[in-house]
């Protein structure tokens, strides 16, 4: 049996500058691969150490810039605020999101290659499933964040990403960009040969792997996304299992935890939760900012938003008015000068020192992949998507049981009569309803829309500071206008607007790999 080196010696073409400085960052360089048990150990690298969050969340509708003079933001935030091509680098930056990413695919094919060259034996099989889906779910989020939203009609020819289905061996490759539809076809041969194994992973906390709910949750997401309903509610359902509210966010419990925010935040990506089914960990910043402090707080979800879209709008379709007191765990305020910013806490703050003498190390923190709460969610939109209304409504229900105190059953009929109470959101005059403008069928106007404006809304609170808003805003070709909030209200509304499949949903490639010859993202 031939012995597997790992050595990681290309990707010069994926934008990484030098193949010294890429080793240079890689666990495990140069170790031999020739055990199932080192495959495992390689397998933790297979996983992006860069996220989407911050750069995604800033660029969707759920931040407005608060304070025309306020001095807590940086050039970065800015570029990402006005849907500009980022110059700056840092770790919440695409450029770094970028090569974490095609460093976590790195790893998965070394291990895909020394699970072969160990004879693909059957204790390798529970590895083997987490390889490709760690290599699936990499590219999946580079061509959601690189690429235009996947369309039947537009994604053959919309440029995807290249995908890495081999360790790279040369010195200086090039690539070129597949289109958006070849990566999905690519991303589901993996998923689909992956799932079959999933249930085989083994580690002591599988939370932190891509355990079986977690894939099953990988695959609702991406054929949500794709547009395939049925697929949508087939992996859904198995991920919640015959008792999905056995599986849900248990914010009861949390609601006991003192409420200074970072103890809920810590509790709520503990790998016993039972909702969280995949926790990430990043090199960020992201607790600072989504926290009680005014780290990056020039461009925040506000009380303006707050009030009039998100939490404490005016009136709900469960009998109650909508405050921060009707849900288990309420949403924090903090304001002051050039501070106005309303959050959940979800996103801990850890700090881990490499040099405590010195005091000097990385901002981390941990975040959900998966959860089952939004699994339920996309079950929900799939049953609205193909007019099973009633089933859609029972699974809104199970959600508002998790998350509302004193919850009251609600029906189609108050659903629709909630959302006929509003008209289309406009700057000026914000509501939770946006007009919706996607590349497939929906029944406008009608009670379809209705219900999906609902399930988009309530999908809106359960990922807010995740970054997943942005990807509804690209499925459902939602316009996003930027304003100015000053003194509590909006003072201005800003000359800038993005509209359905602007190319700048598409963020641009990092400078290095546009330089290194890959076809740039049309401006």
């Amino acid at each position: 049996m031939r012995k597997i080196i790992y050595t990681i010696i290309g990707l010069l073409g994926l934008g990484l500058s030098s193949c010294d400085s890429f080793l240079d960052t890689m666990p495990d360089n140069r170790a031999e691969v020739d055990s199932p048990d080192k495959v495992k150990k390689l397998l933790v690298s297979a996983y992006p150490y860069a996220s989407y969050i911050l750069f995604c969340e800033i660029s969707s509708d759920n931040v407005d810039k608060t304070g025309e003079f306020n001095p807590n933001g940086s050039m970065f935030t800015d570029q990402i605020y006005h849907w500009e091509d980022v110059k700056e680098s840092n770790n919440e930056a695409p450029k770094n999101f970028w090569s974490g990413c095609y460093g976590a695919i790195a790893a998965a094919n070394q291990a895909l290659l020394a699970i072969d060259e160990l004879g693909n034996t059957p204790e390798l099989q529970g590895s083997r499933a987490e390889a490709l889906l760690s290599r699936a779910y990499a590219h999946f989020l580079l061509v959601n964040v690189f690429g235009q939203h996947y369309s039947p009609e537009h994604s053959g020819t919309d440029l995807g990403v290249h995908y890495m289905t081999a360790p790279e061996t040369t010195l200086d490759p090039k690539y070129d960009r597949e289109s958006v539809l070849s990566n999905y076809e690519n991303i589901e041969a993996d998923l689909v040969a992956a799932l079959p194994n999933a249930h085989k992973t083994t580690y002591d906390v599988p939370k932190y792997h891509f355990n079986e709910n977690a894939a099953y949750a990988f695959a609702t997401r991406f054929y949500l996304y794709k547009g395939d309903m049925e697929k949508t509610i087939e992996y859904a359902t198995k991920t919640l299992g015959a008792m999905p509210q056995s599986f849900l966010r248990d914010n009861k419990y949390l609601a006991t935890l003192p409420q200074d925010g970072t103890t809920t935040a810590i509790a709520f990506v503990n790998p016993s939760m039972k909702a969280n089914l995949l926790l990430l960990t990043a090199n960020s910043r992201l607790g600072l900012i989504y926290g009680p402090y005014t780290t990056e707080s020039r461009y925040t979800h506000n009380e303006t938003i707050s009030k009039t879209e998100t939490f404490d709008i005016n009136k709900a379709p469960w009998g109650a008015i909508s405050d921060s007191k009707v849900y288990y765990v309420r949403s924090r305020t903090y304001s002051g000068t050039n501070l106005n910013k309303v959050i959940m806490p979800r996103l801990p703050y850890f700090f881990e020192y490499s040099d405590p003498v010195a005091g000097v190390g990385y901002y981390k923190t941990v975040y959900d992949g998966f959860t089952a709460d939004e699994a339920l969610l996309s079950r929900a939109e799939a049953y609205v998507r193909t007019n099973q209304f009633s089933l859609a409504v029972a699974d809104i229900n199970m959600w508002l049981q998790a998350y509302v105190k004193d919850y009251v059953p609600v029906t189609q009929e108050d659903i629709v009569a909630w959302t006929e109470g509003y008209d289309y959101y406009t700057p000026d005059k914000p509501t939770p309803i946006k007009e919706l403008n996607p590349d497939f069928e929906i029944d406008k106007g009608g009670v379809q829309e209705k219900l999906l404006q609902y399930v988009l809304y309530l999908r809106r609170f359960e990922v807010l500071h995740t970054g997943l808003r942005w990807f509804d805003i690209k499925r459902y070709g939602i316009k996003v206008t930027r304003r100015l909030v000053d003194g509590g209200k909006v003072a201005q509304v800003l000359p800038y607007v993005l509209d359905k499949r602007d190319n700048r949903q598409a963020f641009q490639l990092p400078a290095d790999v546009i330089t290194a010859g890959m076809t740039p993202n049309p401006r």
